[in-house]
């Protein structure tokens, strides 16, 4: 049993167990780890590669010359060219002139009773202004008409004796020496009479010197007298001013050399519209049409006084005043025009910038024509409906890239605003 023991536990066989990993499989299950690690890896870079692809390209490939930037647009403003008649004026400064002026003056003395106006007050011709103290003027009057009565009875006396005398003439009971003096004594009353009714037409004239009435029509000024005061005749202080202001009339002034251009123009059209103008040049004040020329040049200034008639029922023209006067002496229909200040003036030419439609400017010389406010017209270089620069000017080159300042009118359409005005389109996206 022992020796059966001793042999069974010799020869019997190891305990099972799971078998170990061997040195061989360890290394082959890493590498397929770091393949797919790897190939992740490799994928995501690829991925990625629109972002890390430029920076490492520029590393690694030396750069070239940089590419110029493209030129700035330049801001401009533009406005278009139009067609429209245009009128030929003659500028002048000028005075407003009240067409009558009146100094109101009392032909009697005596004093003042009533003031019947108010300063500023315009009156109307006959309107009563002031009245003198009338009683002595009525009692001369009455006197006058009593020394005619007188007067004529004593024409009637006389009359009769004449009659008698020449009566007692026929039968010889008179002589011719007494009826003489008779026919005498007829025409001596005669002239009394007349004598008293030229004193009696006199005292009733002075007595209507007593109310003083408006001469014209017009505006009353400041008063120089009041109530109570006493007034003598002719006084040349006066009483008060009055002005007529509808018409009222403008002399002005222009240069000789424009005198042919005037009186072929008058011969023409017979009379020429004058407007006038504040000191700014800039409101119209009035229309009227030229009355009257001087009858010679003024020798120290060179210049021709003009006179012209304006009606002011509004009342914008004022004796003395100071105004601009434009004489209106012909005119040029269908002219093509553009803002002034477009124009610009070069040592041997003058130009404007024509914005052209892939909004690049073009420098263009021009013939100007004559002038009116803020347009002048163009004889050759520029077609109705093109735009030229007005503001920007100064940063432009022939052939620069523009953009315009407002989003409203887009380059090369038409704007719908007023003559003259200025437009602005934004250069379109």
């Amino acid at each position: 049993m022992n020796g059966h023991g001793s042999s069974a536990g010799a020869a019997a066989p190891p305990p099972a167990s799971t078998p170990a990993t061997t040195p061989a499989a360890a290394p082959s299950r890493r590498g397929w780890l770091g393949w797919v690690v790897l190939l992740a890896l490799a994928g995501g870079a690829w991925y990625a590669r629109p972002y890390w692809y430029p920076r490492v390209h520029a590393l690694l490939v030396p750069a070239g010359p940089k590419a110029p930037p493209p030129p700035r647009a330049v801001p401009i403003v533009a406005t278009t060219v139009r067609e429209r008649d245009i009128n030929l004026y003659i500028n002048g400064l000028g005075t407003v002139t009240a067409f009558n002026t009146v100094t109101v003056r009392s032909r009697v003395a005596g004093e003042v009773v009533k003031v019947a106006f108010t300063e500023g007050q315009t009156v109307k011709e006959g309107d009563l202004l002031v009245e003198i103290d009338p009683r002595p003027f009525i009692a001369a009057r009455d006197q006058a008409a009593g020394t005619l009565a007188r007067e004529d009875a004593n024409l009637s006396l006389a009359q009769v004796n004449l009659k008698r005398t020449e009566d007692l003439m026929k039968s010889q009971a008179s002589t011719q020496a007494v009826y003489d003096q008779q026919l005498a004594a007829v025409q001596q009353s005669e002239a009394a009479v007349k004598v008293a009714k030229a004193a009696l037409e006199n005292a009733e004239l002075q007595l209507t010197y007593c109310r003083i009435v408006a001469p014209i029509t017009g505006r009353i000024g400041f008063r120089l007298i009041d109530k109570g005061n006493i007034v003598q005749a002719n006084d040349p202080g006066g009483l008060v001013v009055i002005t007529q202001l509808d018409p009222i009339t403008l002399q002005f002034t222009i240069p000789q050399d424009d005198i042919p251009r005037v009186l072929e123009q008058m011969n023409i059209e017979g009379s020429l519209q004058v407007d006038a103008y504040d000191r700014d040049f800039k409101r119209k004040l009035a229309t009227g049409k030229l009355s009257a020329l001087d009858n010679q040049v003024d020798a120290t200034t060179g210049t021709l006084r003009l006179k012209a008639t304006f009606e002011n029922k509004n009342r914008a023209l004022f004796p003395n005043q100071f105004v601009n006067a434009r004489l209106l002496v012909d005119a040029v229909e269908k002219a093509v025009v553009v803002n002034t200040s477009a124009v610009q003036r070069g040592p041997e030419s003058t130009f404007v910038y024509v914005v052209k439609s892939d909004e690049t400017v073009e420098l263009r010389n021009i013939e100007l024509g004559p002038s009116e406010g803020l347009d002048t017209s163009i004889k050759n270089g520029l077609k109705v409906g093109e735009l030229v620069v007005v503001d920007g000017v100064d940063k432009l080159t022939p052939g620069a890239k523009v953009q315009f300042q407002d989003k409203a009118s887009p380059a090369g359409k038409k704007p719908a605003s007023k003559p003259g005005n200025e437009i602005a389109a934004e250069k379109r996206t």
